[in-house]
């Protein structure tokens, strides 16, 4: 399981013109699922993120965590994030796990977010959508679990 992270002033996620979700001072988070994740990649992932102490104190340090800033999350599925370039010039997804195992999975790790009192908002899975976000610093993370 991977995710990108970036912490975010706001960010949001419109389908077909519509807006979908948002979410104010949190992360973005998109996701991705692959072949041999299971429930427990999920939920180390999601405890990972919500401690991660990348906001900053006082001082202006990253010491804080989005549980101790009251940040928000969304979450978008993303499997081209199991994409590998290795290889010539057109990303092979093989890796990506098959959209139902990686759906079940995408909802898992939400409800694991929700479980630690953080508000979740989502994109649509499967679906192509718009994501607008202003990103706080910029900061952004690369995290496998």
């Amino acid at each position: 399981m991977k995710a990108l992270i970036q912490r975010v002033k706001r960010a949001s996620v419109t389908i077909d013109g519509e807006l979908y979700s948002k979410i104010g001072h949190g992360l973005l988070v998109f996701l991705g699922v692959e072949n041999g994740d299971e429930k427990f990649n999920a939920e180390k992932l999601a405890e990972k993120i919500v401690n991660l102490r990348i906001f900053e104190d006082e001082n202006e340090k990253m010491n804080l965590s989005l549980k101790d800033v009251n940040g928000e999350m969304l979450v978008v599925s993303q499997f081209t994030l199991c994409g590998d370039c290795k290889k010539g010039t057109r990303p092979s997804f093989d890796k990506a796990a098959v959209p139902n195992i990686a759906n079940d999975l995408y909802e898992y790790f939400i409800n694991n977010v929700n479980e630690r009192n953080i508000k979740v908002k989502t994109g649509k899975f499967r679906a192509m959508m718009d994501v607008e976000l202003v990103n706080d610093g910029p900061v952004t993370f690369w995290l496998e679990k």
